[in-house]
C-alpha cells in the first residue's frame, strides 16, 4: 500500500485464531504509518454489530466458511445496508459457484486461501481507491445540495441548480454588471406592526413574502436581501440577462397585482395593509458576494441600487405604487406606461424623468392617451394643462397621478420638473 492513500479503515472477519495476529503483523508498518486500522470479528454478527458502532469502515474482508452466520449471508446482510460497504471475499472455497455467489451479491473482488499476502495488500489497496472514489462522488453530490438549498434562498430554481454545480461566480468579490434593481416595501408596516400579535404578523408576512419570491423567481429575478418587509430584487445578475428591464417591469407588475390581492384577502380579515410600492432602475452597479468566509451576503452596490430606492420611496407623493427609470423604458421593449415627471430626488444632483407601467386592463388606450396629451401640455408649460388633468380626474376619480399634477398647477406650480424629498 502506498503512503498517499488517505487512513483507511477495514473489518477483517475470519474465525481463524492466529488470523488477527499475521495480518497485525503483515501491515504493522502501515499501522505504525497511521495508513489503515484493523478491526476484527469471528462471524457475521459479530461483524454487524462493529459495523454498526463504527460507521466509518471503509472495507470489509470476509471469509465465507464461519459459525454463526457465514461470510455469503454477511454479504448479502450488507447490501441491504445503507452504507453498503465495499467487501473482498477470502475464502478456501474458491469454486465457480461460491465466486458467482459472492459477486452477485456485491462482492468488489474474491480472494482464495491460503491467502497471498502481496495479492490482499495490491487487492486492498485497489479496493480503497475505487471506495476513495465512490465517496468523494457522494461528497460532491452532498457539497452541491447544500449549496442548492442556500442558493436557492436567493436565486431562481433553474439558476440555483446551475450555480450550485459551479459557484466559482459566487465567490468573495464583486463585479460590474448592468443589472436591473427593484426594490418594494409596504406603507406603513412598522405602525402596523404594532397592532399585530406575532402570530398574525408572522402569518402575513410568511405568506407574503412566499407569493413575492414565487413570482420574483417565476421572472428568473434573484433576491439579494429581505429587510423587514421590503425586499431589494436583482436582473441581470449573477447571470446574464439581455432583458434584465423588461423582467423586472414585467416582475414589478406581478408583484403589483399580487401584493393587491393579498392586501384584499387581509381586508376581509379585518386588517387593512398597506400598498406595495414598488421602485425600478437600471445601469451599472458593482454586484457580487461580500461579506466573510462565514457570511454569505450576495448584493449589489452603486447608484443604480439607490436610485431604486429612492424610486420605490417617490411613489409615496405621487399615489402611484410602481415608480421606473427612463432607463429602464429604454432598455424595456414594448414598454406601457406614462411619464410621472422630472423627478429631482434626494442625493441626486439632475433631474430623473419617471415613468408609471401600466397594464391595458388598468388604464384603457383612449385614457392613456388623453393622460400623455395633458403631460405634454404641462412639459410645454401650456394653459391647457389644467383643464386637461381636471377633465381626466373627473373620468377617473382614483387616477391619483392625474390628481397629484392637477393639484400642483392650482398651487401655482408649472412644468415637469418636481422635487422628491
Amino acid at each position: 500500500m502506498t503512503s498517499d492513500l488517505p487512513p483507511a479503515k477495514i473489518l477483517v472477519v475470519d474465525d481463524e485464531p492466529d488470523l488477527e495476529a499475521l495480518i497485525t503483523q503483515k501491515f504493522r508498518r502501515q499501522i505504525r504509518g497511521g495508513q489503515v486500522t484493523f478491526l476484527f470479528a469471528h462471524d457475521g454478527h459479530e461483524a454487524l454489530e462493529l459495523l454498526g458502532a463504527n460507521r466509518d469502515v471503509d472495507l470489509v474482508v470476509s471469509d465465507i466458511n464461519m459459525p454463526g452466520m457465514d461470510g455469503l449471508t454477511l454479504l448479502a446482510k450488507l447490501q441491504e445496508s445503507d452504507d453498503k460497504p465495499s467487501t473482498i471475499i477470502v475464502s478456501a472455497y474458491g469454486d465457480m459457484a461460491n465466486i458467482r455467489t459472492a459477486m452477485n451479491r456485491g462482492a468488489f473482488d474474491f480472494l482464495t486461501k491460503p491467502i497471498d499476502f502481496t495479492d490482499l495488500e495490491t487487492t486492498i489497496e485497489r479496493t480503497l481507491r475505487h471506495v476513495g472514489s465512490l465517496r468523494e462522488g457522494r461528497r460532491r453530490q452532498m457539497m452541491a445540495e447544500r449549496a442548492h438549498a442556500s442558493l436557492a434562498r436567493y436565486f431562481s430554481p433553474n439558476l440555483a441548480e446551475r450555480l450550485a454545480g459551479d459557484t466559482s461566480g459566487l465567490e468573495l468579490g464583486g463585479v460590474r454588471r448592468e443589472v436591473a434593481s427593484l426594490f418594494t416595501d409596504i406603507a406603513g408596516f412598522t405602525g402596523l406592526v404594532e397592532s399585530l400579535d406575532p402570530a398574525q404578523l408572522a402569518e402575513i408576512l410568511n405568506g407574503y413574502f412566499a407569493e413575492m419570491t414565487d413570482l420574483v423567481f417565476a421572472h428568473e429575478g434573484t433576491v439579494a436581501k429581505i429587510v423587514g418587509d421590503a425586499l431589494h430584487v436583482l436582473f441581470g445578475a449573477p447571470g446574464d440577462q439581455p432583458d434584465h428591464a423588461a423582467r423586472a417591469v414585467a416582475c414589478a407588475l406581478s408583484l403589483d397585482t399580487a401584493s393587491e390581492a393579498f392586501r384584499a384577502r387581509w381586508r376581509d380579515r379585518g386588517i387593512e395593509i398597506g400598498a406595495t410600492r414598488i421602485g425600478v432602475h437600471a445601469g451599472p452597479a458593482i454586484v457580487g458576494n461580500f461579506g466573510g468566509g462565514r457570511y454569505f451576503d450576495y448584493t449589489a452596490y452603486g447608484d443604480t441600487i439607490n436610485t431604486s430606492a429612492r424610486l420605490e420611496n417617490a411613489n409615496k407623493a405621487f399615489g402611484t405604487r410602481i415608480c421606473v427609470s427612463q432607463s429602464v423604458v429604454i432598455r424595456a421593449e414594448q414598454f406601457r406606461g406614462r411619464p410621472v415627471g422630472d423627478l429631482l430626488l434626494r442625493g441626486k444632483q439632475g433631474a430623473l424623468r419617471a415613468f408609471e407601467p401600466l397594464t391595458e386592463e388598468e388604464y384603457d388606450g383612449e385614457t392613456l392617451s388623453r393622460y400623455l396629451d395633458a403631460f405634454a401640455k404641462l412639459e410645454a408649460g401650456e394653459a391647457g394643462a389644467m383643464p386637461a388633468f381636471a377633465a381626466l380626474v373627473g373620468l377617473r376619480p382614483d387616477d391619483a397621478l392625474s390628481a397629484f399634477h392637477l393639484k400642483r398647477l392650482l398651487n401655482g406650480a408649472s412644468g415637469t420638473r418636481i422635487e422628491v424629498r
